[in-house]
């Protein structure tokens, strides 16, 4: 088939590589976010998609809207069949997704119906789940809720980030986005509406919601710091600036500090929550770089009863 490839992020490029590298299809073109500010010097950067592409020559596409008219005509002249989608960051209108004759085909990044929406990676952790997984659908215009081509499961470990989770399921995601073109292709494959039950929404997970609460568990603690690592970042206050929370470890057997309440050793610092202690392993304080929270605490110099969230 021709395909038009759509993604923006990191974790799309493993996909695009696949589809390059399968063979069997030919990647027209890619469409991507238009070039955004990055760094300090706040200059424009082509998305990591984009700068694969034109790595292999491929045109790209920078629409500021996809409902542009220009890019509209552009991708009716290129005619593709079908239009793989990973993370791009922009809603389809009907316009563009009626061009290709097989429709926009999209690898989202939970099993479906669980967790549809902007961030199914960081809810799968926060949740505690145990299992997720990628899942190959096509889109319709309500939020994730197209018929499935097929899925690919993905244990969740103890220790997982968002960062962690989310690499693997671009690499696993990666064959199964390139086995569905296949399938498309050959016939052999048809989409199968979702079920009607268990349905869960993951919304984008904004700075606010990353602050933690040291009244809720300790699971509960290191699950978000888990999630919202690398972003949006999980974070407590610290003698009224934020400290970002980088690592923590749970210790069930440590019960003795109230929720916030923290206790420096020599190469230890715990807080307190909810249930038991948490273990802070790596922090970031306000303008500074990450460090280890035990040489983060020998610099503040934290007396006996000090808290976190005051």
């Amino acid at each position: 088939m021709k395909l038009v490839f759509a993604g923006t992020p990191e974790v799309a490029v493993p996909a695009l590589d696949a589809l390059i590298a399968s063979g069997r299809h030919e990647v027209a073109a890619v469409v991507t976010r238009p070039d955004a500010p990055a760094g300090r010097g706040r200059r424009l950067v082509a998305s990591p998609v984009a700068e694969r592409a034109e790595e292999a020559g491929i045109e790209v596409l920078k629409p500021l809207k996809p409902r542009d008219e220009d890019f509209l005509a552009r991708l009716r002249e290129i005619g593709p069949d079908c239009c793989p989608v990973v993370a791009y960051g922009a809603l389809l209108p009907r316009v563009a997704l009626d061009i290709p004759s097989q429709g926009w085909v999209n690898l989202h990044f939970s099993l479906l119906p669980a967790w549809r929406g902007a961030a199914p990676v960081q809810h799968a952790i926060m949740a505690g789940d145990e299992i997720t997984g990628a899942t190959t659908f096509l889109i319709e215009e309500g939020l994730d809720s197209g018929p499935v081509y097929g899925t690919v499961t993905e244990e969740i470990r103890p220790t997982d980030t968002s960062r962690d989770l989310l690499t693997r399921l671009a690499f696993a995601g990666s064959g199964l986005l390139a086995a569905t073109m296949d399938g498309i292709e050959d016939g052999t494959l048809k989409a199968v509406p979702q079920p009607a039950d268990g349905i869960s929404t993951a919304s984008k997970i904004t700075v606010e919601d990353a602050h933690i609460d040291w009244a809720a568990p300790a699971l509960r603690v290191d699950r978000m710091v888990r999630g919202c690592t690398p972003a949006p970042g999980a974070w407590t206050v610290f003698r009224a600036e934020r400290l970002k929370l980088i690592q923590v470890a749970t210790v069930p057997d440590r019960t003795d500090l109230a929720p916030g309440e923290l206790s420096v050793a020599k190469n230890n610092v715990y807080v307190g929550t909810g249930s038991y202690a948490v273990e802070l392993l790596w922090v970031q304080a306000q303008g500074k770089k990450p460090m280890r929270a035990a040489d983060w605490a020998r610099g503040v110099r934290i007396p006996s009863g000090e808290r976190l969230g005051v």
